[in-house]
């Protein structure tokens, strides 16, 4: 299988062959190729002056990476098993004893994924008490954007515009931000892995604070699958919801302790969503026919024996490098996928039901969604609380999967 390859530090490139690591104690790699990259504030310059209009990246210093916030928003239609049973050939039994899911929420009206980004970003940053221009950068994990060139710069402009009631930013969010009056120019782009998206966005958090002198990071994943369900289809249309979640993070002291993340292109054959290349007409044809995505397409049995197969082994990986064993984790924490993959996995980790967080029932596979949207309503609902430790874990997206162990708060 091929893994993750390597990664960028400001004045190092090391290519990695082993799965990417990072332990509490700052970049790792499973070989021991190095231990520790350390990014002193010494090399800017003294009397280097930066201008409000130069790039807000901050001098590079090392320092952890803490989850002070989280939050959460889902769309106000709420489907049921019995509504599909309408629609396709299924039943509430069906599809609850194959997979655990009773309902999904499916954006209707007006609702989009910009809007649910924001709405769960302005949580995440209330509970954590930081103001929209106090972000360095926002890492928008999501598939299914309303613009293929990416929504995180355009889900910057709505939350400031939100938060401050500016409706003229409302009205014009497609412009760019310095004609919107946006004080500050954040750094905002879109992370696009599906299911695996919000791990890989956590992962990249920790790298822009500890090792590129970024303060305060904005995760949020979010995806609306009902857009790219055939709802004629019941081996696909039952699982899928939409919704998102987000996650503030800040430089105190760390609270990602380590990853473990692996990808393998050889299983996208079992699970993406292909541009349809009957379309696109010859290749000698010009100017070529206008692309469209197909609907989900998955192998469901195989996705199945992936993610038992490999998702323990990774989240055993992480808690290594963590210096940590299952017996010291409060909280497993799954993609919301499947009842059976997340009961499948805690048998093998040997975690008990009790400490094996879910809420499928209610939400379906809310791709990356699943994590953020879960861990905020177990931190709001007071079941996760400070100081406890969290093994989560992502997986799909043709194939990627990794896991993190977080200590919340």
């Amino acid at each position: 299988m091929a893994k993750a390859s390597g990664f960028f530090t400001p004045s190092l490139r090391t290519k990695i062959q082993p799965s990417i690591g990072v332990s509490r104690s700052g970049f790792c790699l499973s070989e021991g190729i190095f231990k520790r990259v350390v990014c002193s504030s010494s090399i800017e310059s003294a009397g280097t002056h930066v201008s409000s209009s130069q790039s807000r990246i901050p001098k590079l210093v090392n320092k952890g990476c803490k989850l002070v916030g989280c939050g959460s928003e889902v769309p106000s239609l709420s489907v049921s098993n019995d509504d599909l049973a309408k629609i396709v050939d299924t039943s509430d039994e069906w599809i609850s004893v194959r997979t655990g899911i009773r309902n999904r929420r499916v954006i209707s009206g007006k609702e989009n994924l910009r809007n649910l980004a924001v709405e769960a970003a302005k949580k995440a940053l209330k509970m954590a008490n930081v103001e929209p221009d106090d972000l360095d950068l926002i890492l928008l994990c999501t598939s299914t954007p309303e613009d293929i060139f990416g929504d995180a710069p355009k889900v910057l402009i709505l939350l400031d515009a939100y938060l401050n009631s500016n409706l003229f930013m409302l009205w014009q969010s497609s412009k760019v931000q310095r004609e919107l009056g946006c004080t500050k120019s954040q750094l905002a782009h879109d992370i696009t892995a599906a299911c695996s998206g919000f791990v890989l966005g956590l992962f990249s958090a920790s790298c822009y604070i500890k090792g590129g002198g970024f303060r305060n990071v904005l995760v949020i994943g979010a995806d609306v699958m009902s857009r790219f369900v055939d709802w004629t289809n019941r081996g696909t249309c039952i699982l899928f919801g939409d919704a998102a979640g987000a996650v503030a993070c800040d430089a105190e002291e760390d609270g990602l302790l380590s990853f473990d993340l692996h990808s393998d292109g050889e299983g996208a054959r079992h699970l993406g969503a292909p541009i349809n290349d009957n379309e696109n007409g010859s290749v000698l044809e010009f100017p070529p026919n206008r692309s469209s995505y197909a609907c989900v397409q998955m192998n469901g049995k195989e996705v199945f024996r992936f993610a038992v197969r490999c998702v323990p082994q990774s989240i055993e990986s992480a808690l290594e490098k963590a210096g940590l064993t299952a017996s010291n984790i409060d909280w497993l924490l799954l993609h919301q996928a499947n009842q059976r993959i997340i009961d499948a996995v805690a048998t093998r980790l040997e975690f008990p039901p009790e400490k094996v967080i879910s809420n499928l029932a209610n939400y379906g596979n809310t791709s990356a969604a699943s994590i953020p949207l879960a861990l905020d309503e177990a931190v709001r609902s007071g079941k996760v609380k400070p100081g406890h430790t969290i093994a989560a874990a992502g997986f799909g997206a043709g194939l990627t999967w990794g896991s993190a162990v977080i200590r919340w708060g």
